[in-house]
């Protein structure tokens, strides 16, 4: 099965505020995002499992004119805080890219 890695253009992360942090996950055209999308593989429970995050506190959203799915999520520690290991949350997005995709 592929990878998220191996099918999205774009994977990325960064901060949202001092508190949140966003995932993007673009692909590269509509029928690959589509296929993506009817396999249901990128949900609130998979960012939660992947996060360590109440399902609650995930807000994703679908964005198909751009052909990407968006996550907003509470970071651990505020960005500069003493135990913040990602001033910029620009390394959380690491656990999507081994998201299997079925074929």
């Amino acid at each position: 099965m592929p990878r998220i890695r191996d099918i999205a253009v774009i994977c990325r992360s960064k901060n949202a505020s001092p508190f949140l942090v966003t995932l993007d996950v673009v692909f590269p055209d509509r029928e690959t995002f589509d296929k993506v999308r009817e396999s249901g593989v990128i949900s609130t429970g998979l960012i939660s499992r992947l996060y360590s995050v109440p399902e609650r506190d995930v807000l994703l959203v679908e964005f198909p004119p751009a052909n990407a799915f968006k996550a907003t999520i509470p970071r651990l520690h505020g960005s500069g805080d003493v135990e913040d290991t990602d001033v910029y949350g620009a390394q959380q997005h690491a656990p999507l890219m081994d998201v299997e995709i079925p074929a």
